[in-house]
């Protein structure tokens, strides 16, 4: 028995002294591979700790892989948009209707460049008159718009008087008042930009 003995010590101090006891904190052979016990388990040394645990060793906790960043969003393009819209009058009036549609579509704008005001009237009266009349109707457009918080500095208006005339009309008195309304406006076009996202 006593022989067994010694001969197990002798074998181990000769593995031992064989095997390297590094700082890695595990038991290696020449080659750096790690010693296992019969058990499989890697051969620990005093100088382990849970910071020097290597795959397929007791203690060792893998590491999640930090999550991919994010790929950045694409950057909206920018794109150039015109727009023209007509507001129409009664006979021999500078009342202007309804301008919601029209503000609307200002504010959708990444950036306002410009708004023109043309007015125009109908063929109805002398043609100075109706000069007058179809610029005071582009004013009265710009007033309203400036109203709605607008930029009025963004705006310009000209008139045309009756020498623009859209519709064809025949007949007399109410009915030809009815006919030539399209004649009554104030044209807007509007130049901008929006963002039109990919």
């Amino acid at each position: 028995m006593k022989k067994l003995a010694i001969a197990a010590g002798l074998a181990l101090s000769l593995g031992v002294s064989a095997a390297h006891a590094g700082a890695s904190g595990y038991l290696t052979n020449s080659s750096d591979t790690v010693w296992r016990t019969s058990f499989g388990e890697c051969w620990q040394t005093s100088f382990w700790s849970q910071d020097k645990a290597i795959p397929g060793c007791a203690g060792y906790v893998a590491q999640a892989e930090p999550a991919p960043a994010p790929a950045p969003a694409p950057a909206p393009e920018i794109a150039d948009i015109e727009r023209k819209f007509a507001l129409y009058f009664d006979f021999d009036s500078t009342r202007v209707g309804d301008i919601s549609t029209i503000v609307n579509h200002i504010g959708s704008l990444a950036t306002l460049e410009s708004i023109h005001l043309t007015g125009h009237a109908d063929r109805i009266g002398n043609m100075a008159y109706n000069d007058r009349l179809s610029q005071r109707r582009a004013d009265a457009v710009a007033a309203a718009l400036a109203n709605a918080g607008v930029d009025a500095g963004k705006m310009t208006t000209s008139s045309m008087g009756s020498r623009s005339p859209v519709a064809n009309c025949t007949g007399r008195g109410a009915e030809l008042i009815a006919c030539l309304r399209p004649d009554r406006r104030v044209d807007v076009e509007i130049k901008g930009t929006r963002r039109v996202q990919n």
